[in-house]
């Protein structure tokens, strides 16, 4: 098992490192060459982690965060595991830890649904459109076990 601790608003910066590094490596086919918004990656992980509704846990490592997961009471908000560390069972944990019932997935990113899917979650049917350019389809899932 991985070592988790709450994250801190000096790790803001981390996060938004280690969401940039999953999203060029997970998420090329869907954002292709359009830069990574660092910026408001960065200014929304400040909020986040000011929100006393959030809960946003790490794994550090040697070089960096190795994985985040943050979430609410009632929804898992963001997840990314570094790709030097895909494969271990870290998201698995990361799902466990957050207790949620609710999520939202891009559409085209089949290794977090098949990821999701093993672990009793399902889409609703529901849709949105991603805020970040070319606006890929998020769909919304649901526990299966959940009866919210």
């Amino acid at each position: 098992m991985a070592e988790w601790r709450r994250a801190m608003p000096v790790d803001a910066g981390p996060l938004a490192d280690l969401e940039r590094d999953a999203n060029l490596v997970g998420l090329a086919h869907v954002f292709g060459d359009l830069p990574f918004p660092y910026d408001a990656v960065l200014t929304r992980w400040v909020l986040v982690l000011d929100d006393p509704e959030v809960v946003t846990e790490v794994v550090a490592g040697d070089q960096g965060l190795v994985a985040y997961v943050a979430y609410d009471p009632e929804s898992l908000r963001h997840l990314a595991v570094h790709p030097d560390a895909w494969g271990r069972g870290i998201a698995r944990e990361a799902v466990a830890r957050s207790g949620a019932s609710r999520l939202w997935v891009l559409e085209q990113n089949h290794r977090a649904r098949g990821l999701y899917e093993s672990l009793g979650w399902a889409p609703t049917g529901v849709t949105r459109e991603c805020p970040r350019k070319p606006h890929p389809t998020e769909l919304e899932y649901r526990h299966l076990g959940s009866s919210v």
